[in-house]
């Protein structure tokens, strides 16, 4: 756990502002920001919050793309003890107004590009009562010039490890987004924990690309990256391109990622261009990386993807894969403190290695709650041997080396004529034919079968027009068991994804669904 003289968020910043404050913490564009600088940005975020009458407990969202706003708002608010409610800029305003109004947000900063989804809502939004444009706005005053005139001193309000620091919106893909909980406390054991356990230190130079609005680019991309007291060269968004010269120039050593922006990576023509040599570190999670595109950066540039796992709720990482020994399409091990299980769902008995059932874990990076919803928060907790541990909804199993790996999301299963189809399963198949750059499996009605298998796919640039479904479905039926075949197989320019990378699977099936009831 943490020592005392790092027991909050805010704590992070400070250290290393105190003990190696020219020390260079951030590359954002042509900018350059040492950890001096980022400590008396956030206390002058801290006391213009405190000015606008922002105090301990009080929730300020924050809608924006990577950038050097993330730190001071997030620092800023954990001086005050205050909450930062980090906000999908991908969001329909109407979503957005959602989010906001939940949290009882006082307080909006808004990216240049989202002031017009914030003035969509403005007049709606009940509790806000200061917007803030991080950039130029008639209406609203610019975050830069209002911090800009504050004291650079530290605000010096008490905080603990147990004060509220974090309050992020599941991605509500089985219902409406709902506001988790997270202390200093939990932050803390996994912005240390995933440190420790990826070797980062003060020579880690970092590339920073998942959004931040996300726990995985919370944790590893504004906290982590702040303990190690490492370099973080930050990207807005994704752009292949922009990340292969990133990480040829920087010297990029450690790269967390999504599978899917290795995949896109390897789609360029440019990529055998890119300088990767100084890539001792490549992580993520998210969604399952394809073992075929995985052999392909081990045999192409020598680099083990390194899998991990983790939820919201869990503050990112629960489990990760030991970068000395990494197994290629699996979670991982449970890391520092936490306790995971494999339970037959119905009736919460472990099983034996090799079974599959659903994973529970607990650990000190377990978040609080659902805000205001303590009848979801109850649910989503079950006594086994006497301690509580959390349901996270996925299936999956354990190897007897105590490594564990995903099957699926406890309801995504597919039930054809009685033998059970994982998706996740035949995705990772799929990757495999040369043609296939991505693969999403849905479930659609057959009057045989009841359901059946389809797959939605992205051609590779060299395969489009060349390529039938038939093709597909034969291949398929050479490298996996008959049941598993996509019956059905349906060509599209893209998949659709959420802010944080991952395909989304369900607004495929509720389409197809659709289609299917509209069918009759």
């Amino acid at each position: 756990m943490p020592q005392p003289d790092v027991a909050t968020i805010a704590d992070l910043v400070r250290v290393h502002a105190a003990k190696r404050p020219d020390a260079i913490a951030l590359v954002v564009g042509e900018r350059i920001i040492s950890f001096a600088e980022l400590d008396a940005r956030s206390s002058q975020a801290a006391q213009a919050f405190r000015a606008a009458g922002v105090g301990t407990g009080d929730r300020v969202a924050f809608v924006e793309k990577n950038g050097v706003e993330f730190f001071e708002v997030t620092y800023g608010l954990a001086k005050l003890g205050a909450v930062v409610v980090p906000v999908n800029w991908r969001l329909a305003p109407p979503e957005m107004l959602q989010i906001i109004d939940d949290a009882g947000a006082a307080v909006v900063v808004v990216g240049s590009e989202f002031l017009g989804h914030i003035e969509a809502i403005a007049d709606e939004l009940t509790s806000v009562h200061t917007i803030l444009a991080v950039g130029h706005h008639d209406r609203w005053q610019a975050f830069d010039d209002w911090i800009a005139d504050q004291p650079t001193d530290d605000p010096g309000v008490a905080t603990g490890p147990d004060d509220i620091a974090l309050q992020l919106y599941t991605s509500g893909t089985t219902g409406l987004p709902k506001g988790c909980m997270h202390p200093h406390r939990t932050l803390m054991h996994n912005a240390i924990g995933g440190a420790l356990w990826g070797h980062a230190g003060a020579e880690t130079v970092s590339l920073g690309v998942v959004p931040m609005f996300h726990i995985t680019g919370m944790l590893y991309g504004v906290l982590g990256v702040v303990h190690s007291g490492s370099t973080h060269i930050l990207m807005p968004r994704w752009d292949r391109e922009l990340a292969g010269r990133l990480i040829s120039r920087y010297g990029v050593t450690h790269w967390t990622c999504i599978p899917t922006m290795v995949i896109d990576l390897f789609g360029s023509p440019n990529y055998k261009s890119f300088d990767l040599s100084s890539l001792r570190y490549i992580s993520g999670g998210g969604a399952a990386m394809p073992h075929a595109v995985a052999q392909r950066l081990q045999d192409e540039f020598g680099l083990t993807f390194a899998e991990g796992y983790g939820l919201t709720e869990t503050a990112a990482p629960s489990h990760a894969n030991p970068p000395e020994r990494a197994k290629l399409q699996c979670l991982g091990i449970p890391i520092f403190g936490v306790d995971s299980r494999v339970v037959d769902p119905l009736t919460m008995q472990e099983l034996p290695p090799g079974e599959i059932g659903e994973i529970i874990t607990r650990g000190p990076m377990l978040f609080k709650g659902y805000w205001r919803h303590p009848e979801a928060t109850k649910e989503a907790f079950v006594e086994f041997e006497g301690k509580t541990f959390f349901r996270t909804g996925d299936l999956g199993r354990m190897d007897e080396e105590g490594y564990f790996f995903m099957t699926d999301r406890l309801k995504r299963m597919i039930n054809a004529s009685g033998y059970k189809v994982w998706p996740a399963e035949v995705e990772m198949l799929l990757y495999k034919h040369p043609a296939v750059q991505e693969a999403c499996i849905i479930a659609a009605r057959d009057a045989y079968r009841g359901e059946t298998v389809k797959a939605v796919v992205v051609l590779r640039a060299g395969a489009k027009g060349k390529t039938k479904a038939e093709d597909i479905t034969a291949w398929a039926r050479e490298n996996m068991a008959a049941y598993k075949v996509p019956k059905i197989v349906e060509f599209v320019e893209s998949l659709p994804k959420s802010g944080s990378g991952k395909v989304m699977w369900r607004l495929l099936q509720d389409e197809e669904a659709a289609r299917s009831a509209a069918a009759g």
